[in-house]
């Protein structure tokens, strides 16, 4: 704990020998719970962005026709008799 206080740079509050587990985990909590909500807040954005995304190409591909219509040319028997 002590190495792992160190590598953080964390110093004994005043009047303390060492660097207590209660001092250094409350600032981590502190830490871990923002950068949690930070996270969450930014994954909500990037879903929605991906969601307008997926929209559009829904909209664009929409706009396309998969299949073309061809006029209708008069050689069948019906035109054949009414000429």
């Amino acid at each position: 704990f002590l190495e792992t206080a160190a590598y953080f740079c964390m110093k004994p509050k005043m009047g303390e020998k060492e660097v207590s587990p209660h001092s250094f985990f409350s600032i981590w909590h502190e830490f871990s719970s923002d950068f949690k909500d930070f996270w969450k807040k930014e994954n909500k954005l990037i879903l929605q962005e991906r969601v307008k995304e997926a929209e559009e190409v829904c909209r664009q591909k929409k706009g396309k026709s998969l299949y073309n219509i061809k006029p209708k040319h008069d050689s069948g028997i019906v035109s054949k008799n009414c000429s």
